[in-house]
This record gives C-alpha cells, structure tokens and sequence, in this order.
C-alpha cells in the first residue's frame, strides 16, 4: 500500500517527493534510511530508461494500471489524489503549462490542482523540471506541427 508523490515533467528531471510518499500510512522517511531514500528516487527518474534498454519498450502494466485508477475515480466521483499532468494557471507559480502535480480527480475531470508546500531544494527542482519541459515544448513549437 504505497502513496507517492511526483511532480514536474518525465524522466530524468522528475521530482519525486518522498517526504509526501508513504507505506500503509507510514512516511517512508520513518521507515528507510536517506541513502535508500535517494537510490529509489534516482532508480524511479532512470526507471523508463532502464525498461527501454532492457525489454526494448517502455513500461505499459503501471502505466495501464494507473489510468484504470483515474479512469475508475472519474465515473464513479471518488474525488481521488492523483499526480497527474494537469494545465497550470498561476498553480506553482506556472502559467500556461502543462505539469505533472497533485490533483482531486471527480466527476468533472481535474476538479482540483492541490499546492502542496515546498521546501527549497524541492523548489529548486520542480524549476529545472519545468524548465525542461519548456525547452521540449520550444522544440515542438519552433517545428510548426500544431499549426493549421
């Protein structure tokens, strides 16, 4: 029964957040030690890179499974917490973006983007994970493949 948290983009430049992550209720900061605690968090950022070296394809099962979840929290209104990538307006101080952060998933869809507190160092990456979101998105917009 494990909840974590993410936030920010995919991949290398994710944040997880294992102040936010918990064991049956229990944080894992009570439960593993701060050098097991960064091995998993550098093992969850390289995890899709390592699947694809691996197995020659990116996971699906997870992935799958978690948007059985979300789908099953918006027919049914559970009003869940999801980190999920959600449009930001003023959110963690992002405008016009898309972000991976927690939200309340309902009926409606997104019913709810939470900000949750951060500390410095937590600040300062969720800042280099947004900032490499935007390059992709620079990329993609310098390309012209949304332009009618």
């Amino acid at each position: 029964d494990i909840h974590a948290m993410l936030l920010g983009g995919h991949g290398d430049t994710m944040v997880p957040l294992p102040r936010y992550t918990s064991v049956s209720g229990i944080p894992v900061t009570e439960l593993l030690g701060p050098a097991v605690i960064e091995k998993i968090v550098e093992r969850t950022r390289k995890g899709g890179g390592e699947l694809v070296s691996l197995i020659g394809t990116s996971a699906w099962y997870a992935p799958g499974a978690a948007v059985s979840q979300m789908v099953e929290a918006i027919v049914d209104d559970q009003k869940r917490i999801f980190p999920v990538c959600a449009y930001l307006d003023g959110e963690y101080g992002q405008k016009k973006l898309y972000l991976g952060v927690p939200v309340i998933l309902g009926k409606g869809g997104v019913e709810e983007i939470i900000e949750i507190s951060l500390n410095a160092e937590e600040k300062k990456l969720l800042t280099s994970s947004v900032d490499s979101v935007k390059k992709v998105m620079k990329v993609l917009d310098d390309m012209k493949l949304f332009e009618e």
